[in-house]
């Protein structure tokens, strides 16, 4: 086995069922590292053409794999209970027709939606301003609760929703725990008090008009709580790959014909595969 701290830590960001291309990237990595640690941002199935291979992928890895829930991996668990309807671009029957499909479920409703190693913190979307690095986890830890327990099934049907759009200490149960998850998992525009904006998912561009009225980009804030740490995200894929000193955004649209992204975080040092288009914007 080799000892910890000889391992080195990947973030790679959404798949969105392109499991091949996963083969390809991790070939990549591990050339120079056959030990490496990886982190999954979210988002690791869904409208790319193998999502049941993505997860049996990622699953067998073991301990060398940690993940990230993102919306699309929430919106698979909705539909595997009858709570959503699929969607024309959906991309996960043959996860819900496996022979494994519950152990493959049930593992992924366990995994986390919001992980910290060493100086970064790690998400599917954003966090909102109010929120302090270490009221992050506590915050996901609430959710994840929710998720693992017996009435999980029951947690999700009340789930989705836009509402509360700004979070407040006082916030209370589904209100709560739904602001929760649609800051982690949904969240690119907001106001400097986190009011957010899900309307909008074009790239924030330069200029100011190319905001929504009023909202900014949620890691540009000035006024952020978590610019102790590097916030390491995905899901907005129109806006690219983001190196910046305190934020490192991942998606870049795999699954749209961009890239299939990673990055090692000890040096920041890049690691990309092209991908095929399979699926069409809009």
């Amino acid at each position: 086995m080799t000892p910890s701290f000889l391992m080195t830590t990947y973030a790679i960001g959404d798949l969105q069922g392109c499991a091949e291309r996963l083969d390809a990237l991790l070939e990549k990595i591990e050339v120079q590292d056959p030990h490496a640690q990886l982190i999954f941002v979210g988002d690791l199935v869904n409208r790319g053409p193998d999502s049941l291979g993505t997860l049996r992928k990622i699953r067998a890895l073991g301990s060398r794999a940690r993940v990230v829930l993102g919306n699309h991996d929430l919106h698979l668990l909705a539909i595997a209970n009858g709570i959503r309807q699929p969607n024309r671009s959906d991309t996960i029957n043959a996860i819900l027709a496996a022979p494994d499909r519950d152990v493959l479920l049930d593992w992924l409703r366990k995994q986390p939606l919001a992980l910290r190693h060493e100086g970064y913190l790690l998400v599917h979307a954003g966090v909102l301003p109010q929120w302090q690095s270490a009221q992050v986890l506590a915050l996901a830890r609430e959710v994840e609760a929710q998720l693992q327990s017996d009435d999980w099934v029951s947690f999700l049907r009340d789930m989705y929703g836009n509402e509360p759009r700004r979070w407040d200490d006082k916030l209370q149960g589904i209100a709560r725990l739904r602001c929760i998850v649609n800051g982690l998992t949904r969240l690119r525009y907001c106001t400097a008090d986190g009011d957010m904006e899900f309307n909008t998912k074009e790239s924030p561009g330069t200029p100011l008009s190319a905001y929504p009225a009023g909202y900014l980009p949620w890691y540009q804030v000035p006024s952020r709580q978590t610019q102790d740490v590097t916030v390491v995200f995905g899901h907005w894929s129109t806006m690219g790959l983001t190196l910046e000193p305190n934020v490192i955004g991942l998606d870049t649209g795999c699954v749209w014909g961009g890239k299939l992204t990673a990055v090692r975080l000890s040096d920041r040092a890049l690691f990309q595969v092209d991908c095929p288009q399979y699926q069409q914007p809009g």
